[in-house]
């Protein structure tokens, strides 16, 4: 690995070095763009000005000269419907007599008539393109670029674009590194700005500003200097007893030192300005001192813990403020400091409110700039506008582990589901993937999130304007900038806004939770809260699909809180009691406490003469709360009769009393809590709540 990265710092020192003799000289250094219609600047208004080669231009300044060598539908495959190589624009950029060659050809071959017929042709193809461009410059400094993307609208995406592109995607790495070209990424620049591509193929005017961007700072390495991610502030939590990676970016060829805990360690960045260091697994402590710093630049984070990391996510009921909270008022007026409690708050830009956007607040969420935030140390003023159910949790953790927490709240008010899951996850999931098509008129986002966003959108002139209800969008805009950091685990509570179609949310869910595990690289646990009582008629349906996730996904765990609910208002006020139960699930499942985390949970109902017989796993019972009546339960008959019975608990089993009148061979079904707003009272020795369930009718030998 290190030689590899000798000859790759050799290699493009000595670029520098032919580029320095050529401008010494007073010689222009000539780049040839070699392209299809991206760098041509199909569909732009002015491609001679716009064009990204135009606009690489501007960058390099005079000592360069750059040529724009692009043809709409080329492709690189010889036998391609339109092969690059028999074009005059091929002539003409060998003619040009380039020092530097800049080749981004693949997007035409994705086309039915070339790469299912085609494709074992193309690393050989496109290494005679490049050894004739070799040939005719032997000093020629080549760069291969990652294809700039093609999204899911685009009319073939689904026929076989899809997986022909990102075949050809991992075959573009391996042709650089064979032929001693250098790598350009022009997918991650562009992948999550879909607002940039009116027909799913060509970027805009700003679009081709990005690419032109991104060239420039390969060629010249040149990359704005040492910089950190947005997770690395003062007060910061690094997750304990996992590797703690550290990583940013510096310009190319750059050496980034790190020092923490008494450790130095080294790294040169890579030609992309990328750098990461890993220290050793580490107990929690604190507080630390990381420091950052290359020949130009020193960053120094103060205050750094070693703890728990735990992300807050979903919608409002986890955005939702402790000040706010019914518990909330008590807990800031008596608030004691807490410095190992860290909370990092990522606001979001602007409230999904009632109301239409201006256009600053539109251009910025196109840019992706919806969150922002910083790590403090948890104080009365913070932790006001935190999220309750993330400030409950972290506080009853620290108080029973004793070790630092950091708080991680990324939540948006009425957010979908679909909003959190990355875009090639869904790109490639049979189901999601309809999902990104026109998402604010379709059936798959639920009428109420597709009125607010087109209430928020109404000034936007880009038909293609992003939304942080948008399918991808918060994870584009806020979960990927966490992924490089590891965590102890997620805590979740969304739903209100997929309650329309329980049946996809019980897909969707478990995608997004397996998607976040495999961006992080670390199986965590997930823990979420199942909906609370409301007088909506598909939510028992949905709280119950809920349920059942949790034994399909593992490590994955639930908090019953449709006892705490309210039944006009979607955003009850007990929060500290939510907080408390998922508090309960961690301590049990991540902290291996000898808790009971949950109330009872049923696994048959037998039918034994004129009663059924509903047992529970064992070790969690239900018993009467207060001497009151069990209510809740009811039996499902034939022909859609729903039938509410007296229940009674005997030796740890709850009895149900068929009424007499009723034939038992009609019994399909019993159900718990199946009202909207649930006055339902199962509980367990503990006064933790039983979840809406659904359980068939077993006869009895």
């Amino acid at each position: 690995m290190r030689t590899t990265k000798k000859i790759i710092l050799i290699v493009w020192l000595l670029s520098l070095s032919l580029q320095f003799n050529l401008f010494a000289q007073g010689k222009k250094i000539k780049v040839a763009c070699i392209g299809n219609s991206v760098t041509a600047g199909y569909l732009l208004k002015d491609p001679t000005q716009e064009a990204y080669p135009s606009v690489l231009q501007g960058l390099l300044g005079d000592a360069y000269e750059v040529g724009n060598f692009g043809l709409g539908g080329a492709t690189l495959l010889k036998k391609g419907h339109r092969p690059y190589f028999k074009t005059k624009e091929f002539t003409a950029a060998l003619n040009f007599q380039a020092d530097i060659a800049i080749v981004h050809l693949g997007l035409n071959d994705t086309d039915p008539r070339n790469w299912p017929e085609y494709r074992d042709e193309f690393q050989r193809d496109y290494a005679w393109l490049l050894d004739t461009l070799k040939k005719n410059n032997p000093k020629i400094k080549l760069y291969v670029c990652r294809l700039s993307p093609i999204f899911s609208e685009h009319p073939r995406f689904k026929s076989g674009t899809r997986e022909w592109y990102w075949q050809i995607q991992k075959e573009i790495p391996l042709i650089a590194k064979d032929n001693q070209a250098s790598l350009i990424d022009l997918n991650t620049p562009l992948n999550s700005r879909t607002d940039l591509f009116a027909d799913n193929l060509h970027p805009d005017k700003e679009g081709a500003s990005i690419i032109a961007h991104t060239i420039y700072e390969n060629i010249t390495g040149d990359y704005g200097g040492l910089k950190l991610p947005v997770l690395f502030t003062d007060h910061m939590v690094l997750q304990r007893d996992q590797a703690i990676p550290v990583y940013g970016t510096a310009d190319a060829n750059e050496t980034v030192t790190v020092t923490f805990k008494g450790q130095k360690k080294t790294v040169v960045t890579g030609k992309d300005g990328k750098w990461k260091i890993e220290f050793p697994a580490m107990p929690h402590g604190g507080p630390f001192q990381l420091v950052v710093n290359d020949r130009k630049k020193k960053i120094v984070l103060n205050d750094v813990l070693l703890g728990d990391v735990w992300l807050c996510s979903g919608q409002s009921n986890m955005y939702f403020k402790l000040k706010q909270a019914a518990s909330g008022a008590a807990e800031l007026k008596q608030f004691r400091a807490q410095p190992k409690l860290r909370l990092m708050k990522f606001t979001p830009l602007a409230e999904t409110d009632a109301v239409s956007w201006d256009s600053t607040t539109l251009a910025k969420l196109n840019h992706l700039d919806y969150f922002s935030g910083n790590w403090e140390t948890a104080n009365a003023s913070n932790a006001a506008d935190f999220s309750a159910i993330g400030y409950y949790f972290g506080q009853q953790l620290m108080q029973e582990e004793g070790v630092p927490i950091g708080l991680i709240e990324m939540a948006v008010g009425g957010s979908t589901l679909e909003s959190w899951i990355d875009r090639y996850t869904m790109e490639h999931d049979p189901q999601l993937v309809d999902v990104l098509t026109n998402w604010r008129k379709s059936d798959f986002v639920q009428e109420w999130a597709r009125g607010r966003a087109n209430l928020n959108l109404k000034n936007a002139q880009n038909p293609r304007q992003r939304h942080p209800y948008e399918p991808a969008y918060n994870y584009e805009a806020g979960i990927s900038k966490l992924i490089a950091s590891p965590i102890k685990g997620v805590i979740w509570y969304q739903g209100e806004s997929n309650t329309q179609n329980p049946e996809l949310y019980a897909h969707s869910f478990p995608v997004l939770i397996k998607s976040w595990r495999a961006k992080w690289g670390i199986d965590f646990p997930f823990y979420y809260v199942q909906l609370s009582g409301i007088n909506r008629p598909s939510w028992p349906y949905f709280r119950d699909m809920q349920r059942e996730v949790q034994y399909e996904v593992p490590n994955t765990y639930m908090a019953v809180s449709s006892d705490l609910g309210d039944s006009l208002d979607v955003h009850p006020t007990k929060k500290k009691e939510v907080a408390l139960r998922l508090a309960l699930q961690a301590l049990k499942h991540s902290y291996h406490k000898s808790v009971v985390a949950e109330g009872p949970v049923a696994e048959s109902a037998l039918l034994k003469g004129n009663k059924i017989e509903v047992s529970f796993v064992n070790g969690n019972y239900p018993v009467l709360k207060g001497g009151e009546p069990i209510i809740g339960f009811e039996l499902l008959l034939e022909k859609g009769v729903i039938l509410p019975v007296v229940a009674t608990v005997v030796n740890h089993k709850v009895e149900l009393q068929i009424p007499s009148q009723t034939n038992t061979e009609k019994i399909r079904k019993v159900r718990y809590s199946y009202a909207p707003f649930s006055r339902a009272n199962l509980v367990n020795q503990t006064g933790l709540p039983a979840s809406t369930f659904t359980l068939p009718i077993k006869l009895s030998n």
